[in-house]
């Protein structure tokens, strides 16, 4: 997934995703431990894909906190 298309989505909608790519990188890993992974490649996509999503996730969660303490001291 680009990372365009995850900017535009809501923090809530991120963290399924997360969850479910994480699932995903489960089954992938099986499949390869028993020898019926097709794409290795797709494990990797995977991960990045959830560092993706993590690091907006906490970019999102630090510029609020930044916002709060701004207002906080101003008041």
């Amino acid at each position: 997934m680009k990372i365009k298309e995850l900017k535009e989505m809501t923090n809530e909608e991120l963290a399924t995703l997360r969850r479910d790519l994480k699932h995903e990188t489960i089954n992938l890993r099986v499949q390869q431990q028993s020898g019926q992974l097709e794409n290795p490649a797709r494990i990797k996509a995977v991960r990045r894909t959830i560092a993706r999503i993590e690091t907006i996730l906490s970019a999102r969660s630090g510029s609020e906190a930044v916002a709060t303490e701004t207002a906080a001291t101003a008041s």
